[in-house]
């Protein structure tokens, strides 16, 4: 069945996976479930692809893509943001990009026909994925390639090259020839990870790595100076919405229809972005009369800023203001 072009790639993700585990047992599926969270939460590396076969891989469809999709269209989204207007990725190239979530991410971002490798070592994800795409005209084009994510990668230049949910798979040493290979071949690189203390470190190692390569940062941070967050005290991430169909929360175990993704990214271009002047870096506090933003500010550090009814159109903009987002806005501004 097509899905009519007018349809979003966020609502055409839905239903792709609407009816993914027909004829997969239940009990099958949450094995696999059980199996994958446990290999996502260890702690030791691996050197081969966790998902084995079909069972693993439409399981980790409806555990994993709707929240990975949500995480990584953040991500794009701040990205978008700091770029001029005009510029879109005329090219993607996903590393390690099993299903395809971020290549759906980037559709939702950049709407258009563009270019797009998705590169990973499962064959059976590469497979679903491509199954996944195969009624959405925009995503058609999409090529998938098996390739060892790791050591002295092979990747193809582009316009924007995404790393989701990867390096925590990854030795230390394959991490910096993943990080370095996605410097040399994109224009603009985007990583994300778990929004945890170690998702963290990976993604402040991955940042130091581009800027030593010459990138500029463009999100979440509004400078390419160092951190100020001192290692060990706290974490920067930040947290996207997922809708949960009833597919999801079967799977998940869970009865909310949502839930609440926490993540850490980095975005970076190799030309210059316009970041913000800060960036919210925890949840608001809305209280009578007042709202407490903590911010990254240019200024490199980290502050409070309390706006009041006082401030007028900036107090109403500060209620609206939500983690993660820029501020003041730009309309602001």
């Amino acid at each position: 069945m097509n899905v009519p072009i007018s349809v979003s790639p966020a609502d055409a993700l839905r239903a792709a996976l609407a009816g993914l585990l027909d004829g997969l047992p239940p009990t099958q599926a949450a094995r696999a479930v059980d199996r994958l969270i446990a290999s996502y939460r260890g702690q030791t590396p691996t050197d081969a692809p966790i998902l084995r076969d079909r069972a693993d891989v439409a399981a980790y469809a409806a555990y994993r893509m709707p929240a990975t999709f949500e995480a990584v269209c953040s991500a794009l989204g701040a990205l978008a943001d700091a770029v001029p207007e005009e510029w879109a990725p005329g090219s993607h190239v996903d590393i390690g990009g099993g299903t395809g979530a971020a290549t759906w991410a980037v559709a939702e971002t950049w709407r258009g026909e563009r270019p797009v490798t998705v590169l990973d070592w499962a064959e059976p994800a590469l497979a679903l994925g491509r199954e996944l795409v195969a009624a959405v005209p925009q995503l058609r084009s999409v090529r998938w390639q098996r390739a060892r994510i790791g050591a002295a990668p092979a990747i193809e230049d582009a316009d924007l090259v995404t790393v989701s949910y990867v390096l925590k798979e990854l030795t230390e040493g394959d991490r910096r020839s993943v990080v370095d290979a996605a410097a040399a071949a994109g224009r603009a690189v985007v990583i994300v990870e778990p929004g945890t203390p170690d998702g963290y470190a990976r993604i402040i190692e991955a940042r130091d790595r581009l800027i030593d390569a010459g990138f500029r940062i463009a999100a979440p941070c509004p400078h390419s100076a160092a951190c100020p967050i001192e290692p060990g005290t706290d974490w920067c991430h930040f947290s996207a919405r997922v809708s949960r169909s009833s597919l999801h929360r079967q799977v998940k175990g869970g009865s909310l229809a949502y839930e609440d993704e926490k993540f850490s990214y980095v975005a970076a271009t190799r030309f210059d972005p316009v970041p913000p002047a800060n960036r919210v870096v925890r949840r608001p506090q809305i209280r009578k009369g007042q709202v407490l933003l903590d911010l990254c500010a240019a200024e490199e550090l980290l502050r409070r800023e309390t706006v009041t009814k006082r401030h007028g159109p900036l107090y109403r903009a500060a209620r609206d203001t939500d983690w993660g987002d820029a501020w003041p806005p730009r309309s602001a501004e």
